[in-house]
């Protein structure tokens, strides 16, 4: 869903809405409506914030109505809908996109999130690695910026490290041992 986010979202689109564009896509129903309750967008700190809607609206990707105790969408994306999922496997997956195993995000920004929650996608065990560019692309940043959001995760402990090879452009990294961390190459 991340790869089809970063081809169907504009490059600018804002980590936050990035997040919020997951959930809907992984809570819409077969007809591409979803309807996001207060409590859960109040969970992923993203209530209230109305120009994250206006993000996607403007990208032509949904169109929202409000309620009271919930926010309603259509997505218009329609080459997302036929793609869909069953809903158990979709309310799986969009239970784990907040909590991803096995890399616990820190409370943070939306930006480190999305970052945590590429890794988490692309991690086996207690390690993995991703190419650099398709990394930045997935959460809609820079190679730079993901590099220092990289470097946030090591120093809040989501990661126990990471090292970059420059010839093949490839990033790896490594998660916490249970029980404590190790030093890792």
């Amino acid at each position: 869903m991340l790869s089809y986010l970063s081809a169907a979202l504009p490059q600018f689109t804002s980590p936050a809405a990035r997040l919020l564009a997951l959930q809907c896509a992984l809570r819409a129903d077969t007809d591409g409506h979803v309807r996001l309750a207060a409590g859960l967008l109040r969970g992923m700190r993203l209530h209230g914030r109305t120009e994250l809607w206006e993000e996607l609206e403007h990208a032509n990707w949904l169109r929202r109505a409000a309620g009271r105790h919930h926010v309603e969408a259509q997505l218009l994306d329609t080459v997302l809908v036929p793609q869909q999922l069953d809903s158990r496997a979709r309310a799986r997956a969009a239970h784990w996109a907040l909590r991803p195993a096995p890399l616990a995000a820190p409370a943070g920004p939306p930006a480190v999130a999305l970052v945590a929650l590429a890794l988490a996608a692309q991690t086996a065990g207690d390690a993995g690695s991703t190419d650099l560019e398709v990394l930045a692309r997935l959460c809609g940043h820079s190679p730079t910026q993901t590099v220092e959001l990289l470097d946030r995760l090591v120093a809040s402990n989501a990661l126990t490290g990471w090292r970059h090879d420059r010839q093949s452009d490839e990033v790896f990294w490594w998660l916490p041992l249970p029980g404590g961390t190790a030093d890792r190459p």
